[in-house]
C-alpha cells in the first residue's frame, strides 16, 4: 500500500539545514541554485586541505536553563543538529499542541569522531615538542591536565545529539539514534515516516548530523582510499565524471518534520511535500566492496512502497560520493532501475556543494530535493563533464534541468553494505503505479 495519497499520507511541514553553504534551508538552496560550493582551502602543517567547513554557528541563546549546562557535551555536529532541527520545527509551527508521548524523534549520526581528538592531539604535541615521539610521562600528564577536557568522552557518543534534542523538544514517543554512517539520515527519515504512517506518532522529526573535517577522520578516510587527491581544488570532487578520484569532506546537519496530511490540514499547516515511500537494503560483505544490487534493491523498495514506476520520477539524487568504484556501482543500479526511462530522468549529485557530510548528506539532499520541487528546477552536478561510455544512456545533469514530474528519489549507501532510499513528491503528483 502506498503512503502518498489520501488524508493518511505522510507530509513534510518543516525543513532545516546547516552546511558549509550557510545556515537555513532557503540560504542553502539559493547557493545550490547559483552553483556555489562551500568547499575551500584550509592551510595545515602538512599543506593545503580542501574541505567544507561550517563557520559561525552556535547554539540558540534561548535554550531552556536546564539544558544550558548539558550543551557543553555536544560536539560540532550536535550543535549543527540542534540548529537545523530548530529551524524545521519552527517552520512546521512547533510541537506545543502535540502530547509528549506522541512526538517521535530519529537522529542519524555516525561521526567518525575519534574520542578526544581535539584535546588529546594538541596535548600530545605539546608534551613531545611537536615530534609525537618519546613522550615523557610527567610532561604528558601535565599537558593532559592543562589541555584535555575531562568530558571529552561524552561529546563523542553517537547518541548525544539524540538525547539533547529529545529533551529540547520534549519527545517522549518512539525514537532512537542510528549510527550507520552515510545512510543513517535516510534511515532516520524512514523510521520517522513509519512512526506517523502506523499511527504511533502525531509528529516525527528526522535529523541527520555529521562532521568529517578533522585531520584524523580525513586520515582514516584516506587510508580507505575514499578521498580525492584534491589536485583541482574544490573542482576535484566530481561525482559520476570519468576523471573522479574520490570525495572531499564537509560537515553539517539537516532536519525534516513529518506528520499526517489529515493533521496538517486540520491545523492549516503548509504542506511542503509528501513522503510517498521508503526502502532500505543490506548486503553485508568484508572490506569495502561496492555492490550495485544493494542500492538497486533499496531504490526499488522505495518505489514499490510509493506505488510508483521509474518513469514517474522527475529526478534522482543518488549518493554520488565521487569514488571510482562507488559511483560506477551506483550508476549501474540506476541504469537498471530506470530501464526504458534511463534517458529521460535527470540524475544529479549534490555533495560537491558541501563536501561529504556523512550522515548529514542524505537528509541534506532530501531537503534540497523538496526545495527543487518548489522551484521547478533540478540543479546541475558540480564539475561533471562526461561519464564513462557505459553510462552515456543516463541523463546526468551537467547543467540545471527543468523539472518534469514533481517527484524525486533520493538514495544513499555506506560502508558495510547498507543502503536506504525515499520517494518524495509534491501533493497530487501523477503516478502510474
Amino acid at each position: 500500500m502506498s503512503g502518498g495519497t489520501g488524508s493518511d499520507a505522510v507530509v513534510i511541514t518543516g525543513l532545516g539545514l546547516v552546511s558549509p553553504l550557510g545556515v537555513g534551508a532557503a540560504a542553502n538552496w539559493a547557493a545550490v541554485a547559483a552553483g556555489r560550493t562551500g568547499i575551500g582551502p584550509v592551510e595545515e602543517t602538512s599543506g593545503t586541505a580542501w574541505l567544507g567547513r561550517v563557520e559561525g554557528v552556535t547554539l540558540p541563546a534561548d535554550l531552556p536553563p536546564k539544558l544550558v549546562s548539558q550543551s557543553k557535551f555536544l560536539n560540532r555536529s550536535g550543535v549543527f543538529g540542534v540548529v537545523a532541527a530548530g529551524e524545521a520545527v519552527g517552520q512546521s509551527g512547533g510541537l506545543d499542541d502535540v502530547p509528549a508521548a506522541r512526538r517521535s524523534l530519529y537522529v542519524g549520526t555516525g561521526d567518525m569522531q575519534p574520542v578526544g581528538y581535539e584535546f588529546l592531539y594538541p596535548a600530545t604535541r605539546s608534551a613531545t615538542g611537536g615530534t609525537f615521539r618519546n613522550a615523557e610521562p610527567a610532561r604528558l600528564n601535565q599537558a593532559a591536565m592543562e589541555q584535555v577536557n575531562p568530558f571529552f568522552l561524552l561529546d563523542s557518543l553517537s547518541n548525544n545529539p539524540f538525547s539533547f534534542l529529545s529533551a529540547l523538544f520534549g519527545c517522549m514517543g518512539s525514537g532512537t539514534c542510528l549510527a550507520a554512517q552515510s545512510p543513517a539520515g535516510n534511515h532516520a527519515l524512514e523510521l520517522a515516516y513509519r512512526s506517523v504512517r502506523t499511527g504511533r506518532a502525531d509528529v516525527a522529526v528526522a535529523v541527520g548530523v555529521g562532521s568529517w573535517i578533522n585531520a584524523v577522520v580525513r586520515h582514516e578516510l584516506d587510508g580507505l582510499g575514499l578521498l580525492s587527491r584534491g589536485r583541482r581544488g574544490a573542482a576535484s570532487f566530481r561525482p559520476f565524471d570519468r576523471r573522479r578520484d574520490g570525495f572531499l569532506t564537509g560537515e553539517g546537519a539537516a532536519a525534516l518534520v513529518l506528520e499526517s496530511a489529515d493533521r496538517a490540514a486540520r491545523r492549516g499547516a503548509r504542506v511542503l511535500a509528501v513522503v510517498e515511500g521508503v526502502g532500505n537494503a543490506t548486503e553485508a560483505a568484508p572490506g569495502l566492496p561496492v555492490r550495485d544490487g544493494v542500492t538497486r534493491r533499496a531504490m526499488s523498495a522505495a518505489l514499490a512502497d510509493a506505488g510508483c514506476a521509474p518513469a514517474d520520477l522527475g529526478f534522482i539524487y543518488p549518493h554520488g560520493s565521487g569514488t571510482v568504484k562507488g559511483d560506477r556501482a551506483e550508476l549501474r543500479a540506476i541504469r537498471d532501475l530506470l530501464s526504458g526511462a534511463a534517458g529521460s530522468v535527470p540524475v544529479a549529485g549534490l555533495k560537491p556543494h558541501t563536501g561529504h557530510m556523512g550522515a548529514a548528506s542524505d537528509l541534506t539532499e532530501a531537503v534540497l530535493g523538496v526545495l527543487a520541487l518548489d522551484a521547478g528546477s533540478v540543479p546541475a552536478t558540480p564539475h561533471f563533464e562526461s561519464s564513462e561510455p557505459e553510462f552515456d544512456i543516463l541523463r546526468i545533469a551537467a547543467t540545471p534541468q527543468p523539472l518534469g514530474v514533481p517527484r524525486f528519489l533520493t538514495a544513499s549507501y555506506g560502508i558495510g553494505g547498507q543502503a536506504a532510499a525515499a520517494v518524495i513528491a509534491l501533493p497530487g503528483s501523477p503516478r502510474r503505479g
